[in-house]
């Protein structure tokens, strides 16, 4: 990823009281401090039971969309041309709501760098997935398989009834390693790329694909726009997530770097996804895993390839060195976020 001129990125003047000030803080140096947000408050329970979280706002808005403009009744072509209009509609709200919060923002001076901060930090992913990923590896000791099951329903889309130990512990790995990329890098680049607008038009794309970007019946031509920009808009953050990963590996006690570099060379073109099997790959190097492979969604198996080329039976154990292969990866992106900033 080339670095962020500063004099493109956004940026927060720094106003003590009412007089100017030249310095001001980047972009990066705002995903730092986010970062920091996130990690130490994450999505505090209490608050969003008072206000409505952001994504869930999103994600009525998609859902009046999906009711109104998707009729069962339309031609295939027809839902798809209303479903690239919501798409577009989704989009270019997102970026008006980021350019009227950045223009708000821009006024408040340093208040309103802290305030950016915090708004980027409520849409990364790091301490969520942390917090649900430790909740599959918690309950194995807690209540054993049952409980990991329902634990793991939590951040995955497959069948839980049909895992065994060891799929419950794969498919806890592999939603780290893939929400490692939608979740975290993906957020933290876009918003570099283009500020609170184009995070915001990232989440909201995101939350749309997860919603409506399936080849399921109702949504095949309706989410196409949507799945093909998700998959563009992921593409870059993915195979960053994969370098991050294998730079993180030197930092782990029995991290395998460069069996995490050759499993993405070999295995990450072989994945389903055009960009799911980039992380995953790296993280089963990285752990000396074999991750992805065969697997049940909705009562129907899904053929996948295979990645990396470690043992299959993947232990809760596993589950907490994936995490701290997570918490390392999350170090290297402010370690970049840092450097980017230091250039700028």
């Amino acid at each position: 990823m080339d670095a962020v001129d500063r004099g493109a990125a956004s940026v927060v003047p720094i106003r003590p009281g009412n007089q100017p000030d030249e310095a001001c803080v980047d972009r990066a140096v705002i995903l730092l401090i986010a970062q920091v947000f996130d990690a130490v408050v994450g999505d505090p329970p209490a608050l969003w039971r008072r206000l409505p979280h952001p994504v869930a706002l999103v994600g009525r808005m998609i859902g009046w969309l999906d009711r109104r403009w998707n009729r069962e009744n339309d031609t295939p072509s027809r839902r798809r041309d209303m479903g690239i209009a919501a798409v577009v509609v989704l989009l270019v709200a997102a970026v008006g709501v980021g350019a009227l919060v950045v223009g708000v923002l821009d006024r408040l001076g340093l208040l309103g760098a802290f305030l950016e901060a915090a708004i980027v930090g409520v849409l990364l992913a790091q301490r969520s997935l942390h917090d649900h990923v430790t909740a599959v590896a918690d309950a194995f000791l807690a209540d054993g398989l049952t409980g990991a099951r329902r634990a793991v329903a939590a951040i995955v889309g497959r069948d839980p009834g049909a895992l065994n130990e060891e799929s419950v512990c794969r498919a806890a790995i592999e939603s780290t390693a893939e929400n490692f990329s939608d979740g975290v890098v993906a957020p933290a680049l876009w918003f570099l790329v283009g500020g609170l607008p184009g995070l915001f038009a990232y989440k909201v794309l995101n939350t749309a694909d997860s919603m409506i970007g399936h080849r399921t019946d109702r949504h095949r031509h309706f989410g196409w726009a949507t799945a093909r920009l998700d998959d563009l808009a992921n593409w870059v953050p993915a195979r960053v997530a994969a370098l991050l990963t294998i730079a993180a590996a030197w930092t782990l006690a029995d991290g395998e770097p460069g069996a995490a570099w050759r499993s993405v060379r070999r295995d990450a073109d072989q994945h389903r996804s055009v960009n799911a099997g980039w992380p995953e790959a790296a993280f089963a190097g990285a752990l000396g895993l074999r991750l992805a492979g065969p697997r049940q969604y909705h009562g129907a198996l899904v053929e996948d390839a295979w990645m990396g080329d470690g043992r299959a039976d993947a232990t809760p154990e596993d589950i907490r060195r994936g995490l701290a292969l997570f918490m390392r990866s999350c170090g290297a992106l402010a370690v970049l976020a840092a450097v980017i900033a230091a250039l700028g």
